[in-house]
């Protein structure tokens, strides 16, 4: 069964951190800049960190242009 993750990112910031917020949901900041999915690939690798699964078992169901993202455990 797979679990579903809302996940809002700063791309291009100073430093990269991975912060829970009351609803459940995910504050990400990377420090990749948001082209060429680089951003996006950086979000999936902190946020598998956070749940200690391989980055394998993350989906990107939504949001691969917008700051706000789903993404699926598997």
């Amino acid at each position: 069964m797979s679990q579903r993750v809302k996940v809002k990112v700063s791309a291009g910031a100073r430093g990269e951190k991975v912060e829970v917020t009351g609803d459940g949901s995910l504050k990400v900041r990377v420090t990749a800049p948001p082209e060429k999915g680089k951003a996006n690939k950086r979000v999936l690798e902190l946020v598998a960190e956070h749940f200690a699964v391989p980055v394998s078992h993350l989906v990107l169901v939504s949001g691969h242009t917008r700051r706000e993202k789903v993404i699926d455990l598997l």
